[in-house]
């Protein structure tokens, strides 16, 4: 199935695609199907904290209305407007580093996946506006596979992970290289002396935090579907494009991951316990297009958009992007 969160004639609801122009309310058809005392989800976490069971509801649901066209309503796509498949996630992980082709860059690196997180309000959907500040400087896209996770994960080996996967979208990872280095410190961590605990060594070393950079409102556009595990025959093989202004930045694969899916899973769950509705963003993949140009040149300050990614099954977001032309507020006191 391919869910969606969206907004039709000023009401939320989740939505399931019947064709390739239409949808049908979730709602609507588990009523039609089931009966009016048939409990149904608020939205897309409520969904998927219901398990398997739950998704199995709303395929039987809609394989009804299929069947009996006249119960539902037809939700024409190009009147919706889009909201993430999942609006509030608890969180979003986003791997880094994660695409071989970054490799020869790396002057040192763990020999483990890297994450980071952002937060939900960074979130938009299909088609709503990226907005950009003057005072951000550099900012770009990175085209990403984004895992949405349907059961509680912690402790899972690799070998199961996929079974707690509700399925896939497509993710914009924005990123504000100028923050990113204007947040750089260079510094002398300090450290218990291994021989001697009663002193301590001092090792340089330089790291940058993600808030602002990885963060900042609209950094992070997720959908427009959510495509569930079923359909998707194989997440660590999935073409990946990405346009702006209509040229293309980036033809890639999944393949091209350090780690695959499941491996990226079963590792961040050592430390944090994946919920439903979580959402693991799995690396940019940035492969240069055959003319050479990369998302290191899609500068939004300089470059107009539109944005968009495209993933092999599971759709394409694309999005218009605004400059603000304003300062950065009053922060200091005095």
């Amino acid at each position: 199935m391919k869910l969606a969160s969206i907004s039709y004639r000023g009401s939320d609801s989740i939505a399931v695609a019947v064709d390739d122009d239409h949808l049908v309310n979730v709602k609507e058809a588990m009523v039609a199907c089931f009966g009016a005392d048939i409990e149904t989800p608020a939205d897309m976490t409520a969904l998927l904290a219901q398990g398997d069971n739950g998704l199995a509801r709303v395929e039987k649901a809609i394989k009804f209305i299929h069947e009996n066209p006249s119960k539902a309503t037809l939700i024409p796509q190009s009147e919706v407007a889009w909201h993430p498949p999942v609006r509030k996630p608890g969180k979003i992980c986003g791997i880094a580093m994660n695409n071989s082709a970054s490799n020869e860059r790396k002057i040192s690196a763990p020999d483990h996946p890297a994450f980071f997180l952002k937060p939900a309000s960074c979130l938009i959907g299909h088609k709503e506006t990226i907005a950009i500040r003057k005072y951000y400087g550099s900012v770009h896209p990175e085209p990403e596979l984004a895992v949405i996770i349907g059961k509680t994960m912690r402790d899972v080996s690799a070998a199961e992970a996929s079974g707690y996967i509700a399925g896939y979208s497509v993710m914009n990872d924005i990123t504000g290289n100028g923050m990113r280095a204007e947040d750089l410190f260079q510094y002398w961590a300090i450290y218990a002396n291994e021989d001697n605990p009663d002193e301590t060594r001092r090792v340089e070393q330089h790291l940058s935090y993600a808030g602002r950079y990885k963060g900042s409102d609209t950094f992070g556009v997720l959908g427009p579907w959510l495509v569930t595990r079923d359909e998707v025959r194989d997440p660590d093989d999935l073409a990946v494009q990405c346009h702006v202004g209509g040229e293309i930045i980036a033809e890639d694969n999944t393949r091209y991951y350090n780690y695959k899916v499941a491996e990226l899973l079963s590792f961040i769950n050592q430390f944090h316990t994946l919920h439903p509705g979580d959402v693991v963003s799995c690396g940019t993949a940035f492969k240069p297009s055959a003319n050479r140009k990369s998302i290191h040149h899609a500068n939004f300050q300089h470059v107009a958009g539109p944005v968009s990614v495209t993933i092999e099954g599971l759709g394409t977001q694309e999005n218009p992007i605004v400059i603000e032309d304003k300062e950065i507020g009053a922060w200091r006191l005095g």
